[in-house]
């Protein structure tokens, strides 16, 4: 028999297993859920091992004969010190040198990343002559009014009180819809990813098993 039978087969015992939860809560979406942890994490395994620490590590150190690349796995090892009272110090230090080199990263590559998004947002705010000019003025103007207002939402240094309070509240206010519209459409963006999961799904059920089943058990009925 084609192999390809038999991973059709547990494709689709698996996803009717899985979308099992929609009924209600059962042992067999809980054993498949499982399942799916576990071969997560299996695949992550093989996949850090071959992209991450076979290429890395173990080929420099045998091929090339890097010897002291011995020691990272002692390095690492480290770190499940945290479960020792008496030794977690050595944790608590390797643990320190990760997080400063990762700050210290962090903000060698911060300007790079993130200077020229503050560049583009000095937007022209007037129309010159040429053609189509104006509808541009009109999306610099939107977005500079949805900067400014959002970030007077986080600027907490003047009480919302007097004149100027009054000002900072309205715009802060405005600026929170802002925000709220964004996270709307992002967590629309989101369900829409889950639905085309679903929606592939039910076409793998309707087209690759129905589609190639039906047609078959027809034939043998007649």
């Amino acid at each position: 028999m084609n192999p390809e039978i038999y991973v059709l087969w547990a494709a689709v015992i698996a996803t009717l297993a899985v979308y099992s939860i929609l009924y209600r809560e059962n042992p067999v979406s809980r054993l498949f859920e499982h399942v799916f942890v576990g071969l997560s994490a299996g695949y992550m395994l093989a996949i850090t091992w071959t992209q991450n620490l076979e290429g890395r590590w173990w080929n420099p150190m045998v091929h090339q004969r890097l010897w002291y690349w011995i020691f990272a796995p002692v390095v690492g090892a480290l770190f499940y010190l945290i479960y020792s009272r008496r030794l977690v110090w050595l944790a608590r230090l390797v643990m320190g040198l990760f997080f400063g080199t990762a700050a210290g990263t962090f903000f060698r590559e911060f300007f790079p990343l993130y200077s020229p998004q503050l560049y583009r947002s000095f937007k022209p705010l007037v129309a010159s002559r040429s053609v189509g000019w104006g509808e541009v003025i009109l999306h610099n103007w939107i977005f500079v009014v949805i900067l400014f207002t959002v970030m007077s939402y986080f600027f907490f240094s003047i009480p919302h009180e007097g004149r100027a309070g009054r000002v900072l509240a309205r715009t802060s206010l405005l600026g929170r819809w802002f925000l709220m519209i964004a996270f709307g459409a992002m967590f629309g963006n989101t369900v829409m990813a889950r639905l085309s999961l679903f929606i592939g799904r039910v076409q793998y059920l309707l087209y690759d098993w129905i589609g190639r089943y039906v047609p078959w058990v027809l034939h043998r009925g007649m």
